[in-house]
């Protein structure tokens, strides 16, 4: 898996992802004590909102971010998102009201939510071959997990010898290193689109494609599961670690690590295995354990039984994200994306929106026990809706009728327009007709297929 960096420009886009996170982690830290230095015992409300703040961001302004950055070149694009945002995390050890830290938090995370779309496109484009795409999705979740383990760890070292206004300006140095990285990588242009498109339908492309494919309607089923399965682990550990098993805060960082390394373990063995199966019994295994996982909880009564249960989410939830990328590639045409990535960012975010305060406020009203059940059936009702949304049978060609259709747009040379009939008497040259066809071909939603194929 660690040959794929031998390829320079993507390198250097790890490198810069890898910075990006290290930075991003510092950051979580220090605004929990800057927090806790304005607010006091109110610092976990504060905390709560500017979560929320984030999820809101991307949720709204992720296909938003995505159709702005068709109109640039991508690497001065990223780039910019990456000062951009250096400059707002070195504003913060400045702030002294609430309110402030609520403004950074969402001009920051809109940064991020144009930033990580654009990102994740552009790597696909780099390594076209679909083995060498599936070892860096798993490096890529190998990096997430590494970062949760190593930011707490420099954080604290760092704290030692400084105040955690330094973590910000430690933050500020990743983005700025990140952004010299993405400037001596050799990035590829965006496929332009034949189409020229209005910024609105740009910005909801994505989710039209992404809502009319029925493996890609399953992945956002399976996305809610491992949102209610992480949910759990990252509101709810503090407590039941403290308050359920009576642990440390050490105890506390064991747990978190357990769900980091059953994440990592699958990140290093699933591609190989990708390679002689599909994706979908895997990411459907991965949302049975997640489910399995959460009911384990409500029975586990020793340390160990606990932390298997942890490690256990940990590993569903990367036996159902690692693929994912794979399926966003392989819906659609180049030029649209990074409108389909965005969607998935938008969409898959807008699940853990409803999941964080469920997880929250179910185990603070009706006790830790209810809430791994409720978040179990939640977890069991995404697998379920997976099952339904993706057909077992899911083959890349697909049989499928046109009926007769008349529409205006720039006519491309591709395999759809060999045999048009121009409209008489349309002064753009534009406006054609497609006559009856039944064929077979590489099914993808877009202008000419708007609707998928029954049966």
């Amino acid at each position: 898996m660690i040959d794929i960096l031998n390829h320079s420009a993507y390198r250097h886009l790890f490198l810069a992802q890898a910075l990006s996170l290290l930075g991003s982690g510092l950051t979580t830290v220090a605004l929990g004590l800057l927090a806790y230095q304005i607010a006091g015992s109110d610092a976990g409300l504060v905390l709560g909102t500017a979560l929320a703040i984030k999820m809101i961001a991307y949720v709204v302004l992720g296909p938003i971010g995505a159709a702005l950055s068709s109109r640039f070149r991508r690497g001065p694009f990223l780039v910019a998102l990456d000062l951009v945002r250096a400059g707002f995390v070195c504003l913060l050890p400045f702030v002294t009201e609430i309110w402030q830290i609520y403004l950074l938090i969402f001009l920051f995370q809109a940064c991020s939510a144009a930033f990580t779309p654009t990102f994740q496109a552009t790597i696909p484009d780099l390594l076209p071959e679909e083995r060498d795409y599936t070892r860096a999705l798993s490096l890529s979740r190998l990096l997430y997990d590494l970062e949760q383990l190593a930011s707490p760890a420099l954080a604290g070292l760092l704290l030692s010898v400084m105040t955690f206004h330094g973590l910000f300006v430690g933050n500020a140095l990743g983005f700025l290193a990140s952004a010299a990285l993405i400037v001596t990588a050799s990035l590829p242009a965006q496929n332009p689109d034949a189409i020229v498109r209005s910024f609105r339908d740009r910005v909801s492309r994505g989710s039209w494609i992404y809502l009319k494919t029925p493996r890609l309607r399953g992945l956002l089923a399976l996305s809610f599961a491992v949102s209610a399965a992480g949910s759990m682990v990252i509101v709810n550990t503090v407590v039941f670690v403290r308050d359920v098993l009576g642990g440390s805060e050490r105890d506390v960082t064991l747990f978190y690590a357990s769900a980091g390394l059953g994440s990592m373990l699958v990140a290093l063995t699933l591609p190989r295995l990708l390679e002689h199966r599909p994706a979908r019994p895997i990411m459907l295994a991965g949302g049975v354990l997640l489910s399995l996982s959460l009911c384990a909880g409500t029975v586990a009564e020793t340390y160990l039984q606990a932390l298997a249960a942890w490690c256990a989410i940990g590993i569903g939830t990367s036996m159902v994200m690692t693929p994912s990328g794979l399926l966003l590639r392989q819906s659609c045409h180049p030029e649209d994306r990074t409108d389909l990535f965005a969607a998935q960012f938008a969409l898959s975010h807008a699940c853990w929106l409803v999941a964080y305060p469920l997880a929250g406020w179910v185990a603070t009203s009706f006790g830790m026990g209810v809430a791994f059940l409720t978040l179990a059936a939640g977890a069991a009702t995404g697998l379920i809706a997976a099952l339904i949304l993706w057909p077992e049978h899911d083959p890349v060609e697909l049989t499928h009728e046109h009926e007769d259709l008349v529409h205006e747009h720039p006519i491309p040379d591709d395999g759809h327009h060999q045999a048009i009939h121009p409209v008489q008497g349309d002064p753009s040259g534009q406006k054609h007709r497609h006559q009856k066809l039944r064929h077979s071909h590489t099914f993808i939603i877009d202008d000419h297929h708007t609707a998928w194929p029954r049966g």
